[in-house]
């Protein structure tokens, strides 16, 4: 069982950054995939992130490439999510999630068994 507390977002204006925090309950964090969600009103759930257990593999989302990025730190059972030029688009609620498996292509929501409660980011325009 893995328990998942999200933290950091807000309001900010076009361009700028937040970064998000999810920390993980258990003694087995570094065995997970952990991934970023997001889901906007009205929309479905969709992928933006995730890193391999290790830390030493990332995926992101084409629509984040190159403004957000995802890092963790095992020793304190937390995964990041830094996202820079903010767009009004990136507004939503950003869920983090765990997978025991580090799968090939676009994760999917339903492969995530755990899940955080999530943090609303909104980008002013």
């Amino acid at each position: 069982q893995v328990q998942l507390v999200e933290s950091g977002g807000g309001l900010v204006q076009a361009g700028g950054s937040l970064r998000l925090s999810c920390a993980a309950s258990g003694r087995t964090f570094s065995r997970y995939a952990m991934g970023w969600f997001r889901q906007a009103p009205g929309k479905e759930r969709e992928f933006v992130a995730v890193i391999s257990g290790t830390g030493g593999s990332t995926y992101y989302a084409d629509s984040v490439k190159g403004r957000f990025t995802i890092s963790r730190d095992n020793a304190k059972n937390t995964v990041y999510l830094q996202m820079n030029s903010l767009k009004p688009e990136d507004t939503a609620v950003y869920y983090c999630a765990a997978d025991r498996v580090w799968r090939l292509g676009i994760p999917k929501v339903y492969d995530y068994a755990y899940w955080g409660q999530g943090t609303q980011v909104t980008v002013s325009s």
